[in-house]
C-alpha cells in the first residue's frame, strides 16, 4: 500500500563515513515522492557530513541534513531531528531508523501502512522478538544479553512490549512535541523513555490502545555497533537512573 500522506525518518549518523549505505538511501528518496529523510550528524569527527550532503544533492528538497557541532549521543540527534521536523516540514508521521539500515526501508514502509490504516494508534514501532521469522539474524551473545536488559525494561515500563530498543519508530505528527519537547535522561535508551513518557500521557490503562508493535520481517546485527563494552555493561544502572528520574523526580533535564 502506498500512503497518501508524507513520512519523514530522521537518520541519527555519528562516524557514518565508511559503512552509510548512500546508494540505499539515495535510490529510496528518489523512487519514494512521499517520504523525506532528515539526517542528523551528531558530531561525527570523520568525513560523514559530506556523505550526507552528497546525498543530499540528489534530491534537495526531499532530503534534509543537521549538522550537530559536538556529539551528543543517538537520544539527542533523535530528538533534534524530531523537533526540527516537527516545525519546518510538512509531515504527517516522524520516526527513526539507524543509519546501518539494520531494518530496511520495506519494514519501515510497513510500520507507515499500519499507522495509516488505524486512525487510534499514534504509535508503530517495530520488533526483533515478536513472532521473529527467518529474516531474524542475532549475534548469540548479544541476544542473550538483550533477553536480561529486556527483563530490567519490563520492570521499569510494566507494559507489554517485546522490543523497546529496535531502532525504527514512526509517530503521527501531533504526538511528536509531547514525546520529545523534553531532553532525555539516557543517550542510548532514550526508546524506555519514549514509552514511560506515552504511558503517562495517555495513562496506564489505555497506553496499548495507541501504539502496536509489529513484528519486523528482516533484521540484520550490523557489526562495528556504536554501543561499546563500556557502554553496555553500565546498561543496568541507566536502566536504574531512569526509574529514579521518573518515578522519584518526576523526569529531570539533564541527561546523563
Amino acid at each position: 500500500m502506498k500512503t497518501s500522506k508524507t513520512t519523514a525518518i530522521i537518520v541519527p549518523c555519528y562516524n557514518e563515513e565508511n559503512r552509510l549505505d548512500r546508494q540505499a538511501f539515495t535510490d529510496f528518496i528518489q523512487s519514494h515522492s512521499d517520504f523525506i529523510l532528515c539526517f542528523v550528524n551528531d558530531g561525527s569527527s570523520d568525513n560523514t557530513i559530506a556523505v550526507l550532503n552528497e546525498i543530499k544533492e540528489a534530491r534537495p528538497k526531499q532530503v534534509h541534513v543537521l549538522d550537530i557541532p559536538v556529539n551528543g549521543g543517538k537520544a539527542a540527534a533523535v530528538r533534534a531531528g524530531a523537533l526540527y521536523l516537527e516545525g519546518s516540514t510538512h509531515a504527517d508521521y516522524i520516526g527513526f531508523i539507524d543509519a546501518d539500515l539494520s531494518t530496511d526501508f520495506q519494514d519501515f514502509k510497513g510500520l507507515v501502512d499500519t499507522l495509516e490504516s488505524n486512525d487510534m494508534l499514534d504509535v508503530v514501532y517495530g520488533s526483533r522478538n515478536k513472532g521473529e521469522g527467518n529474516g531474524i539474524d542475532r549475534n548469540f551473545l548479544r541476544a542473550i544479553f538483550s533477553n536480561i536488559v529486556k527483563a530490567f525494561i519490563y520492570l521499569i515500563l510494566r507494559l507489554p512490549i517485546e522490543d523497546t530498543q529496535c531502532g525504527a519508530k514512526v509517530f503521527r505528527k501531533k504526538i511528536v512535541f509531547k514525546t520529545f519537547a523534553m531532553p532525555f535522561q539516557t543517550r542510548w535508551l532514550f526508546d524506555v523513555e519514549i514509552f514511560i513518557r506515552l504511558k503517562r500521557f495517555y495513562k496506564p490503562d489505555h497506553v496499548m490502545n495507541h501504539i502496536y508493535e509489529q513484528p519486523l520481517a528482516k533484521w540484520v546485527h550490523v557489526d562495528d555497533s556504536k554501543l561499546g563494552a563500556k557502554d553496555a555493561i553500565q546498561i543496568p544502572a541507566k536502566l536504574m537512573l531512569i526509574w529514579y528520574k521518573y518515578n522519584l523526580t518526576g523526569g529531570l533535564t539533564t541527561q546523563a
